[in-house]
């Protein structure tokens, strides 16, 4: 039993460990483009999620009313 816990201790710690990862200067400028980003038209979200809201006319999950008419 004792083999067998530090055998999973050391598998968790070197995937654990293989995650992290520094990024070179020069590599960072690859990795900031738009399409690399988590979300990529952050804008286009936004005006859809106001869309939704001010025609849901209710609030849930996020904050925000409206009647239809695209007001708050």
């Amino acid at each position: 039993m004792k083999a067998a816990s530090r055998a999973l201790l050391i598998l968790l710690l070197a995937a654990g460990a293989s995650g992290c990862a520094e990024v070179a200067p020069w590599e960072r400028g690859r990795l900031a483009k738009a399409h690399m980003a988590l979300e990529p038209c952050p804008e286009i979200r936004a005006l859809r999620e106001h869309t939704y809201l001010s025609r849901e006319a209710s609030s849930g999950a996020k904050p925000g009313a409206g009647g239809g008419c695209g007001c708050y």
